[in-house]
């Protein structure tokens, strides 16, 4: 997959890092390229230029790309890089960092926004999570749809806990798509089951969360498959 990151500071660095641990190709676009900042990341292919103006991005060659990052820490930035890329560039999917919350709400597909992750808001949802056992945290929306990512970590005594997944009826538009158990990531399957504490990701719908939610709480009535 080729990755185009508009801002390499450290949140750009960070992104790249990940991508090019697991393999993929990934392009720095930055008007301050520092020797220090490549050489940090010498497996990285970098280019100096703004990334809000057409012609930087035409030598980006933004158009080969899979996914655009808009990762700067300036919002209209970040949202000028996600309509160009989506609109004059047809790539397939944009990612928006949201620096300020208040903005948020203009992160969306009129922007070309496929997702927008706000880092006060995911910092939040952890928070919530870490000390909220049994609440619903809805930790960052998909711009495309009604879709978003929720987390829960579940009750000890929750129904669910013991039950293997293949035999639990969630809410419809509803998909468990991660487990986090002892800090370690798990790709669930039917016959997995929940333990007590497991942090549990979904893809879910704003219409479906009160019920994933209240299936989830301490002594919540267990779904079963019918």
């Amino acid at each position: 997959m080729r990755v185009i990151i508009a801002g390499a500071g450290s949140v750009g660095r960070s992104i790249a890092q990940e991508l090019l641990d697991n393999g993929h190709e990934v392009l720095l676009v930055d008007k301050a390229m520092t020797q220090a900042r490549v050489d940090a990341l010498p497996e990285a292919t970098w280019l100096v230029g703004d990334a809000c103006e057409i012609s930087t991005l035409h030598e980006a060659e933004v158009h080969t790309g899979d996914v655009v990052v808009a990762a700067t820490g300036d919002d209209k930035a970040n949202l000028v890089v996600s309509l160009l890329a989506k609109t004059e560039f047809g790539v397939p999917r944009t990612v928006a960092r949201v620096n300020n919350p208040r903005n948020e709400w203009m992160f969306d597909e009129s922007w070309g926004v496929d997702v927008a992750v706000s880092t006060p808001r995911l910092m939040t949802a952890l928070v919530e999570e870490a000390v909220s056992v049994g609440d619903l945290v809805r930790i960052f929306d998909f711009r495309q749809g009604s879709a978003s990512m929720a987390g829960i970590t579940l009750p000890e005594d929750n129904p669910n806990v013991g039950r293997r997944l293949g035999d639990i009826d969630f809410p419809a538009d509803t998909l468990l798509v991660g487990i986090i158990r002892d800090s370690r990531p798990i790709g669930p399957s039917p016959d997995d089951a929940l333990e007590a504490r497991d942090e549990l990701l979904f893809v879910t719908t704003t219409e479906a969360e009160p019920q994933l939610e209240a299936m989830m709480r301490p002594g919540s009535p267990a779904r079963r498959r019918s």
